[in-house]
């Protein structure tokens, strides 16, 4: 399907995502941040989420699986800086906004992360809350993919991995839309990996596959909470078109939004109506969202750099990796 204009999620209008950095040594870690939209809590987008494999630590989903919105920006770092990251951004929109923990109610925030410990000393807690005001800082909508933020020390089919993104262009009703996907990759065994012509069947030494992936959606396409819940569900076919089986202990968990509904915090109407996609069109959602999504996995691996972590630890990139297995067939020949 045709793609957008930059091939990230941001090419949806008004999302930007920003990162902060941390590396140094034995601390190869960072904070990513997606905002939906400007003044998020006050103007909410419906929302879904679906836990494909649940070995995971992601903050604010029971709210969005009950109430079907998202009124807060999203987060990603690593395993146990899960809290202190919470904590930062629930003081960010209370300085957003003065009516929170008042007259408006408290505030959801979503947290989602991965464990990036092969390559970065997670017992460090090296992450603060400065960490996240800079993310937040540097958002916009041109943002770096790969070895970022809080990619910088993920790993995906035992490769380096990290923060990748893509988008799809739909035609509905003679109107152009977008889906966009922007993914938190750490996951997979390098023997399974499905990647172009390329045989990774070859490389027998891995260990169980216990990884996992933060898969965030985005649209301008109005859809109701039921709809992107539907999107979420396809998900797992784009993860096994790239060779992942999703394993027991990973952490595989989808949130999409859609930012073509405007849900105001305050609204007193007793009744509501909002334009939402007839479902006779929604498989041109399904597959632009697939497609997306697995363009994702590939660019966190393709745009990452080799890395070196914690106690010499090393992910080499898939473009270093595919040099030496062509240099390694090369002699061979």
């Amino acid at each position: 399907m045709k793609k957008g204009k930059q091939n990230t999620i941001c090419d949806i209008a008004g999302i930007r995502v920003g990162h902060k950095t941390c590396s140094h040594e034995n601390i190869q870690t960072g904070v990513s941040i997606l905002i939906p939209r400007e003044d998020i809590f006050m103007h909410k987008c419906p929302a879904a989420v679906h836990v494909i494999n649940g070995y995971g630590k992601t903050t604010g989903l029971l709210q969005i699986e009950e109430l079907g919105t998202l009124e807060s920006p999203i987060a990603l770092t690593n395993t146990l800086s899960v809290g202190i990251v919470q904590q930062a951004l629930v003081k960010y929109m209370l300085k957003q906004n003065k009516e929170i923990g008042l007259s408006a109610g408290t505030i959801n925030v979503v947290v989602g992360e991965c464990n990036d410990s092969y390559l970065n000393d997670i017992r460090a807690c090296a992450v603060c809350e400065q960490d996240v005001y800079d993310a937040i800082q540097n958002a916009s909508a041109d943002f770096a993919l790969g070895s970022a933020g809080a990619g910088r020390g993920m790993s995906c089919f035992e490769m380096k991995g990290g923060i990748g993104s893509s988008s799809r262009i739909v035609s509905i009703g003679r109107q152009n839309y977008t889906i966009g996907a922007l993914v938190l990759t750490n996951f997979g065994r390098k023997q399974d990996f499905s990647f172009s012509s390329y045989d990774f069947s070859t490389f027998t030494d891995s260990s169980v596959e216990q990884g996992s992936i933060i898969i965030l959606l985005a649209t301008d396409i109005p859809l109701s909470s039921r709809q992107l819940k539907r999107l979420c569900k396809r998900m797992p076919i784009a993860l096994a078109k790239t060779g992942s089986w999703m394993g027991n202990g990973s952490g595989d968990i989808v949130i999409a939004f859609s930012t073509g509904v405007d849900i105001p915090h305050f609204d007193a109407a007793p009744f509501q109506e909002r334009t939402i996609l007839n479902e006779s069109y929604i498989d041109l959602v399904f597959r632009a969202g697939i497609e997306a999504c697995e363009e994702a996995i590939y660019s966190s691996l393709l745009q990452a750099q080799t890395t070196i972590g914690r106690d010499g630890h090393i992910r080499y990139s898939l473009q270093d990796t595919l040099k030496k297995m062509q240099k390694t067939t090369d002699q061979k020949r």
